[in-house]
């Protein structure tokens, strides 16, 4: 019996879910969804329910709607439902339609479960749900599997749908459509049917509608396997996760907001594809671009490629995983008398005196002829090109050669600032003064700058 099905699924996967808990159901008025707010419903479970409107089919998808509504009333439970300009949305964002709806979709369950107050029916308290059910059962767990593995994935593609994913459950996942077909005739149940899923323009679609039964008649037990390597992937990907974590441990290093790879120690690594995928698969980049990425290896220093969100930069022998700066640094103007200004890469606090002083060894402060300088100074972004005169050396030096005497990566030259005066650096924050802004036995007015 379905019901029996259900509520031994319940107990096995989501053992902290009370029958008294809350739970929002999603459903869209087909039979998979009607059958899940049935089973809710006799499981004993408190649930309301949620329907997303896409408007993506005219009248049907209002008599849906309307469907969905009267569905709570049969069941004395709680609407709510949600209207989307779908087509709008996706155009907007360049998406495709499906896509724009599962984001719409998603974004909105989100929204209830972190921030909406439910009012009960049952008791007319206002409480929160921290699960959205929806109705995905085995065979749309069949169909993803082959779209993940058709279109390429690495081993948690294998894994299908997964029973419970943040506050998303999928309690269905245990029964097959016809058990779900079966259990509504069975109790009368009635639904509504969505064209769309009558047309093989969609991957899922045609899967459904073409592929399966074409390959029950070779394999009659086609679904039964599939569903049984779903399990065994599971399985596998535990053990996967456990060895890449473990070998992740030992590689990677970090440093502040960047992470730091020794690059002979990662190129030994066996299998040095899948581990390399895993690593950097986390900051935008594509299982196709693995092979670049070793390619990158073996580059020179300062060679790059980025994904939208992050850089990999080889910096001798370290490959070094860096986002990419959120916005463009701006240039500040420094006046007569200002105390302190603060920037991106701190806070700049000024001081002017009179007084005898020393060259300070810090080089977090810059300790300046205050007489040699020209208001107003210039705080901004280190660019190709720059030179200056460092201190204890009369011959002019480009900051870029500077910067490999020091040993700087790629990213800690784009964390540089330098404090101009009249187009001469005075100071490159953080690392050295310039030599003709140095302390003289003349000095009579003494700036000193600190960054802090």
């Amino acid at each position: 019996m379905l019901l029996e099905k259900f509520k031994k699924y319940i107990d096995d996967n989501f053992h902290l879910l009370p029958t008294q808990h809350h739970v929002l159901l999603a459903v869209s008025g087909g039979i998979d969804s009607v059958v899940m707010v049935d089973l809710f419903e006799k499981a004993g479970f408190n649930f309301t329910i949620a329907h997303c409107n896409f408007q993506l089919r005219g009248a049907e998808s209002d008599r849906d709607e309307i469907f969905v509504r009267q569905l709570g009333v049969t069941y004395n439970k709680e609407v709510l439902v949600k209207q989307f300009d779908t087509a709008t949305y996706a155009a907007n964002n360049k998406l495709s339609i499906q896509v724009a709806a599962r984001e719409l979709r998603y974004g909105w369950f989100k929204e209830l479960v972190t921030s909406y107050r439910l009012q009960v029916t049952s008791n007319q308290q206002p409480v929160t749900s921290n699960f959205v059910a929806t109705a995905h059962h085995a065979d749309d767990n069949i169909e993803t599997l082959l779209m993940h593995f058709f279109r390429g994935c690495g081993i948690s593609g294998l894994h299908g749908i997964l029973p419970k994913q943040g506050h998303i459950i999928r309690p269905l996942l245990f029964a097959k459509r016809a058990e779900l077909v079966a259990h509504a005739s069975e109790q009368g149940l009635t639904w509504v049917e969505d064209s769309s899923n009558a047309t093989d323009k969609y991957s899922r679609n045609y899967i459904r509608h073409q592929i399966m039964p074409l390959m029950q008649t070779i394999y009659p037990k086609v679904a039964d396997n599939l569903l049984g390597n779903i399990e065994r992937f599971k399985e596998v990907e535990m053990v996967y996760i456990q060895s890449i974590n473990n070998t992740k441990s030992k590689l990677l290093e970090i440093k502040g907001n960047e992470i730091h790879i020794p690059i002979l120690k990662l190129k030994k690594q066996q299998p040095l594809r899948s581990i390399v995928y895993e690593i950097v698969k986390d900051f935008g980049f594509e299982a196709t671009q693995v092979e670049e990425v070793i390619k990158l290896l073996d580059a020179s220093n300062g060679s790059y490629m980025a994904s939208a969100t992050h850089r990999l930069i080889i910096n001798r022998n370290w490959l070094i995983i860096a986002p990419k700066q959120a916005e463009e640094a701006t240039n500040v103007l420094i006046e007569v008398g200002t105390k302190e200004v603060v920037f991106s890469a701190g806070k700049l606090v000024f001081n002017q005196s009179t007084v005898d002083g020393q060259q300070s060894a810090d080089k977090a402060i810059a300790t300046i002829d205050a007489d040699a300088i020209t208001y107003p100074l210039l705080l901004r972004p280190y660019k190709t090109g720059d030179y200056f005169y460092p201190l204890g050396m009369t011959k002019k030096k480009k900051l870029s050669k500077f910067f490999i005497d020091l040993k700087l990566s790629k990213t800690d030259k784009e964390h540089i600032w330098v404090i101009e005066s009249d187009k001469r650096i005075v100071w490159v924050i953080g690392h050295r003064i310039d030599n003709r802004f140095k302390l003289k036995p003349s000095t009579k007015h003494l700036l000193t700058i600190s960054l802090v």
